[in-house]
């Protein structure tokens, strides 16, 4: 087992993967809008349609990262270059904005018709660390945390939200760059070094390193253990609950 390292005294959560099961619906999201646009591109240019991989395009591209960011560098990987738009471009349209306001479109309408579950070992985790009186924050580059938290019934369990809408209105970086996990410390009040993070993303454990955060915890849903060891993560598993001991404490000597 793996404890927390002594003087750790927050924990921060990415939500999407980590906490709720809520990345398979993105995933499936970004696969819908981008097939649809891809499949138009192809009628119009007779290039190949090449589909959007559920499961290497989105862990390389857009997992963790803020929306607009996502679909622009998915499109860079195949060398398509949009015009920006603006928040206004109505869904569909083939703009960096369209685009993604279609893929929220999407998820929000996957999350209203089958609601939000939760990892289970995430949950008796986060309720073990809070039990020692470590504080917990929730990080994630979605706009839509707050309807998630809420759906899932678990808002009450993190002490601070840094989300997408946050995020914007106070200019922060998404993921890779580290600014809204040391916001969410911030707003714990403790420094880097005496947080510990949470991440299933590539993009989020890059995020983690480059914040020096005391431990970087790689949460592997589908199977890229490797990559995320190789982006940042001091410790992969494949479930929170393995983080803790026989008696449903968290491993280490923090409290």
């Amino acid at each position: 087992m793996f404890g927390l390292p002594d003087g750790v005294t927050a924990c921060l959560f990415d939500m999407d993967g980590v906490v709720t099961q809520t990345a398979v619906v993105h995933a499936a999201a970004w696969k819908e809008m981008f097939d649809e646009f891809l499949r138009s591109r192809t009628e119009a240019t007779g290039t190949e349609f090449v589909p959007f991989d559920v499961h290497a395009d989105y862990d390389a591209y857009v997992d963790g990262k803020p929306r607009l960011d996502g679909t622009r560098s998915f499109l860079e990987s195949r060398g398509i270059h949009l015009p920006e738009g603006t928040p206004a471009d109505p869904a569909g349209t083939p703009t960096i904005y369209g685009l993604s306001n279609r893929k929220n479109d999407l998820v929000l309408a996957k999350l209203a018709a089958g609601g939000v579950q939760v990892y289970q070992g995430s949950i008796a985790y986060i309720h073990a660390v809070k039990d020692k009186g470590i504080s917990t924050a929730i990080v994630s580059a979605s706009a839509n945390a707050v309807q998630v938290l809420d759906s899932a019934g678990i808002a009450g369990l993190f002490d601070a939200r840094i989300d997408g809408v946050i995020a914007k209105q106070r200019g922060l970086r998404g993921k890779p760059a580290p600014d809204t996990f040391l916001a969410a410390a911030a707003a714990l009040n403790v420094t880097a070094d005496h947080a510990a993070v949470f991440e299933d993303a590539q993009a989020g454990v890059a995020a983690g390193r480059a914040g020096g955060f005391a431990l970087v915890v790689g949460v592997d849903r589908v199977g890229q253990a490797q990559a995320l060891r190789e982006h940042g993560a001091d410790i992969v598993v494949k479930d929170l609950a393995e983080l803790l001991d026989s008696d449903g404490q968290p491993e280490g000597g923090t409290t």
